[in-house]
């Protein structure tokens, strides 16, 4: 992959101390709270890894939802262990955030009257709808929204816990005026209970940038795995183009 060899604040938003990308993009996607995106100045060596309308109700999780790969609003699932292609997609805007929707076969299966989407399907297609719909959940500016990411989607530990703290202490997004939009994607890893996906972004001025994002299957939906103070994405690294990934977008 080409990437830049240059990183300076003028140049590059991402490593401005005031550029803050959507609570749920940069901590776990969906943990509502603000993480500034910094770039170390002069990284540019970081790669993507090779490819290795809804409904209001949701159903209780069960263990035997879990244990059987079934969605916890009865979305079916998959033997793929690999997306090599881009999925055909519908897309919606969440905010300002273009997102996938499938409803009936990936997801998301369920929508709240405020606007909370979850339930996704068991399969790298899945993980893949649920990473993007929750990262635009984050990145919409309500707080209310921002809390349930936080209280619903993300792993429980330490890092749920931090980003629960910042959520209730009032740190949210809705001073980023910032807007990102998937560009494309790889599936690093994928087994039936864990999912690792590397995402290429572009700003609205049009910096690129990507990283990865862990997710685990629980409780019959994908959740996000995040560290310890709340941070979920890994290896944030500017872009100068898209060699490598694969592309999908939906603006």
């Amino acid at each position: 992959m080409s990437q830049s060899t240059e990183s300076t604040p003028e140049a590059n938003p991402f490593t401005k101390p005031g550029f803050i990308i959507a609570a749920a993009l940069v901590v776990a996607l969906i943990a509502a709270t603000v993480v500034i995106f910094l770039l170390p100045k002069g990284d540019a060596t970081a790669q993507p890894a090779p490819a290795s309308p809804s409904s209001s109700a949701s159903a209780t999780p069960s263990a035997a939802a879990d244990a059987a790969g079934k969605s916890v609003c009865g979305l079916p699932s998959s033997k793929d262990t690999a997306l090599g292609t881009a999925p055909t997609s519908k897309w919606e805007l969440v905010g300002k955030m273009a997102v996938p929707t499938d409803p009936k076969a990936v997801g998301p299966g369920t929508t709240d009257a405020e606007g909370f989407r979850s339930c996704f399907a068991h399969s790298p297609t899945g993980a893949l709808y649920a990473a993007m719909n929750v990262a635009a959940l984050g990145s919409s500016g309500a707080p209310e929204l921002e809390k349930k990411l936080a209280e619903k989607l993300l792993v429980p530990g330490a890092g749920r816990d931090a980003a629960l703290r910042e959520t209730n202490a009032g740190a949210g997004s809705s001073g980023n005026s910032t807007t990102i939009q998937v560009q494309g994607f790889l599936v690093k890893s994928y087994s039936p209970s864990e999912a690792n996906l590397d995402l290429a972004f572009k700003t609205d001025t049009g910096a690129l940038a990507h990283t990865t994002i862990s997710m685990r299957w629980m409780d019959g939906d994908w959740k996000v795995k995040p560290a310890d103070d709340g941070v979920t994405f890994s290896n944030v690294s500017q872009l100068r183009d898209l060699s490598g990934f694969i592309l999908w977008s939906g603006i």
